[in-house]
Formats: structure tokens, sequence, C-alpha cells
């Protein structure tokens, strides 16, 4: 058991050791105010919050350092052992650079494959250039890098499913002549990831943990080739911090079953990857082939999920029956009624309606009183009088059976910006009491 000690007191240092416990600060007041701005929108949309910043935060920041932290502790026992560290800073700096070019391709996936392939380019050009072999940039194990990127889209797949749902934006958009509810996600985690290197690291002005370590019997479980030689030299601990994230957008499914859907596909394609991965054993097509999956099986995960939200039916959509409730705020003055995510809001005094804004005018000509027909989630029709306090909002998302088309949104391509000022501009989210 000696052998996990080692990543989780790097890990443990990278929480509360400088410089990188000042990283983890900054990043978590990034985090912050990201998530304030999604509770700002579900405030405006819903007219109360469902989740609380500090709540968003800290289970980022949480379920973040936990999931490094097994991250970190199943690499060590498998054995994974890069040359040196700047194999990994360049993986998450070719990833940076992607992302700039296209958001998505910040997966590891995708800078983990250009890498391996410059691995394999420079090693093939040295046999003709001798200096290139001297500098030994790029000189990457193609086998543990890849199992290090199937690990991470593991816990990356069991963040999501646990953790993936919270702060979730009710969107809608137009289908067939129907307007369809659903959610947009966008969720980040700062992972602290210890990761054992050969040689001892004097380019980092940083606290990072050599190790004289006692191998067990079994260890490592999954050997590279140039293992032997790896395990003759000093190997060290380095802590460093790294960011996986989620977003994707359901008009077909709950917050929930959606979260667990994506968490699940992004598990079986880490598992996937860390399986092929032993392919890179089999020498240089062996290589070539791992860095060909882990991009195209990646992108293959992405458009199953894809056609299967095509295929599905809409989950929240209104009819003549009544108007379908697709978030409720955590105040909302209705919710001690029994209406939950999924309920139909039938009637207000026996009228029928089309949208929120319709309901105010009915409420404010029977002194903010009125009776709502309500249909549950389990199908149960059931009645209550509900008093209504001025200028004040049920703190419910309805999809409403017509809405503008410069109105709807898919949770893509609209900015927050963009999205706050056309709420705002809207009459029909605001509540005017007389």
């Amino acid at each position: 058991m000696n052998l996990f000690i080692y990543p989780l007191r790097a890990v443990a240092q990278a929480i509360i050791t400088p410089p990188l416990s000042v990283i983890l600060i900054i990043v978590s007041m990034m985090l912050y105010i990201k998530n304030n701005k999604t509770i700002t929108m579900q405030k405006i949309i819903l007219g109360g919050s469902v989740n609380s910043s500090i709540e968003l935060t800290l289970s980022q920041i949480v379920l973040g350092i936990i999931g490094g932290t097994l991250g970190s502790i199943i690499l060590t026992g498998l054995g994974v052992v890069f040359k040196d560290i700047s194999d990994i800073i360049f993986l998450f700096l070719t990833s940076i650079l992607l992302m700039l070019i296209r958001p998505r391709m910040i997966c590891f996936s995708y800078s983990g494959a250009i890498l391996g392939m410059l691995s394999i380019i420079i090693k093939a050009v040295s046999f003709y250039i001798t200096q290139l072999s001297d500098l030994k940039i790029f000189n990457i194990d193609i086998l543990y890098l890849m199992i290090f990127i199937g690990i991470f889209h593991i816990i990356e797949g069991v963040l999501v499913m646990i953790d993936g749902h919270r702060g979730a934006i009710p969107v809608f958009t137009n289908k067939h002549g129907k307007i369809l509810g659903g959610y947009a996600f966008k969720r980040y985690w700062p992972l602290s990831v210890a990761v054992i290197t050969s040689g001892v690291i004097n380019n980092f002005n940083l606290k990072y943990l050599p190790i004289s370590m006692e191998m067990p019997y079994w260890w490592p479980i999954i050997k590279a080739q140039e293992f032997n030689i790896i395990t003759n030299t000093m190997l060290s601990i380095f802590p460093m911090y790294a960011i996986l994230g989620y977003s994707t957008v359901t008009f077909t499914r709950t917050k929930r079953e959606k979260a667990t859907s994506s968490g699940i596909h992004i598990v079986a394609y880490g598992i996937s990857l860390v399986i092929v991965a032993q392919l890179a054993r089999v020498g240089l097509l062996g290589e070539i082939a791992v860095l060909i999956f882990a991009p195209f099986a990646h992108e293959f995960m992405l458009n199953i999920q894809r056609k299967s939200e095509e295929k599905r039916c809409a989950k929240f959509v209104s009819d003549e029956e009544g108007l379908v409730v697709l978030e409720i705020a955590v105040d909302s003055p209705i919710k001690d009624f029994g209406i939950d995510i999924g309920s139909k809001i039938l009637l207000v005094n026996n009228t029928n309606i089309n949208s929120e804004a319709e309901i105010y005018p009915i409420l404010r000509k029977n002194l903010n009183r009125g009776i709502l027909t309500i249909k549950d989630s389990s199908g149960f029709v059931k009645e209550f009088e509900y008093k209504h306090e001025n200028n004040k909002r049920l703190g419910i998302a309805l999809v409403p059976r017509n809405v503008n088309e410069t109105d709807i949104s898919s949770g893509d391509s609209e900015s927050f910006k963009n999205i706050l000022k056309m709420l705002k501009d809207k009459e029909e989210y605001k509540f005017k009491g007389k």
C-alpha cells in the first residue's frame, strides 16, 4: 500500500503548496464567476435559481480533486511512467492550442494523437539527422500516453454521471413547427494530477517528490518495452492541474438521464482506449493504429450520441392539453403543491394558457388569486388554490406552445450576453403588479 501514498502526497501538495495552490485558487475564482453567470441566467429564465454559485463551484473543486486523486492512484498502480514531465505539459499546451482553433478539440484524444504522431515522425527523422535524437523532444511512450488519456476519460465519465447535470440551463428550439424544451450543459472540473516521471526534475521551481520506491512484486501491471531502463533511474512524482470539461444539449432526456447517458459513453470510450493502447506493444504499426483510433473513436462516440438524440422523441413539448414544466427554481412558491419537472399546467382559473406570460394577467384580475389545474408527471390531475405575491414570478420554466423565431435558442450559438439581453428585453419575463 506504500505505493499509493506517493500520489496522495503529491495531490495534497498541489492543494496546499504554492504556486500550485495559487493556481487552484485562480481556477476556483474563474469557475465561481462562470457559475454566477449561470445562476443569473437561471434567475432571469425562471424567476429564481436551481442551484447556488457556491454549490456549483464547490462540487466542481471537490469532485475534481477526488477524481484527480483516483486517476493518479490508478496510473501509479498500472505503472504509467513518463520519461519527462514535458510530455504531459506538451499534451496540455497542445490541447489549449486546439481549443483556440475549435473549442471541442480541447479533448486529450486529439492532442495526444498529434503528439504521438510527432514523436513517431521525429524518431524516424532522427535516423538521418542525429542532432534530433540528442534533443530528446517529443520522445513519448505511446502506450503510456494513451493509457493516461484513457484513464482520465474514465474519470471524466464518472464525473459527468455524478455532477454533469448541475447548472443546466433551460433552452428551446423549433422542430417540425413545435417548440421543444431542453437543457444546455456546461461543466468543468479542475483535477489535481500526480504524474510519475523517470529522473529528477530540475527545470521547475516546484517542490516535487523524488522517490526511491520499494516496488511491490506485482508492479507494474502494464509494462512498456523500455520499462526496465526507466526503473533503473530515480522516479519522481510531479503534481499538476488539468481541466476536464463537459458540454452538450438535450431535448429528449431529463438532466440526469442525459448526464448518465453521456457519462456511460465516455467511460466506454476510456476503457476501449486503454485496451486498444496495448497494440502499441506490437511496434510502429501498433502505435500508429492506436494514434488513429484515439481521435476517430472519440468522434464515433460523439456521433453515436448525436444520432441517438436525433432518433429519440422530444421529452418536453407542450400540447393542447397544457404547458409542460421544464424547470423549477428551488424557492418556487408553487413547488410545495407537488408540481415537478414534467408536470403540465392545464388551466388557470379555468382558462387555457399558451405561455407563462398569460398567467399573470389572469391572476391580477382575481386579486392575485387563482385555481391552478395541474397534471403531475404520474398523470394525476389535481387542483389547488394559489395566492400570488405581487411583482414575483412562479419560479418555473414552461415550454410555450408558440414563440418568436428570434427568441429560440439551441444553447450552442447564443452567448451569455445575447441571451441575457434578449430575456431582459421581453416583457413576458416580467410580472407587472398593480
